[in-house]
């Protein structure tokens, strides 16, 4: 790790299918999230990244938290580690399970537009040709 708490570039320099660690390795076997809740725009914080993991928790793990001490969206996190979505989201929902992590979803439904005025501005959009 660097002083700047990111993680260092060359612990995941190798690109993901050359690692010697397959995807079911680092997720303990488990192909699902124990959250259905943390989707790719979920961001996430380290609540007190000073926290000292479990001596169990695995570079992966120790990364993401690292990397959480600021606000970070799970696919961001993805895109650093240059692990898979589906592999980050296993690991980030054990550690907000654990309490290692925050989970903040983004924008409420409904701060959302309305689908009506959306097909309007399409509409108007398409007209402009």
């Amino acid at each position: 790790m660097s002083g700047s708490g990111e993680p260092d570039r060359h612990q995941f320099s190798q690109p993901f299918g050359a690692r010697p660690l397959r995807p079911y390795v680092i997720t303990r076997g488990r192909a699902r999230a124990t959250r259905n809740t943390v989707g790719v725009e979920t961001l996430l914080i380290a609540p007190d990244p000073t926290r000292e993991l479990p001596v169990t928790a695995s570079r992966e793990e120790r990364a993401l938290v690292r990397m959480c001490g600021r606000l970070l969206s799970l696919v961001e996190a993805a895109a650093h580690l240059d692990l898979p979505v589906s592999l980050v989201s296993v690991l980030a929902s054990d550690l907000i399970d654990a309490g290692y992590l925050t989970a903040r979803s983004g924008a409420p439904r409904q701060a959302a537009p309305d689908s009506q005025l959306l097909q309007e501005v399409l509409h108007g959009l398409r007209g402009i040709r």
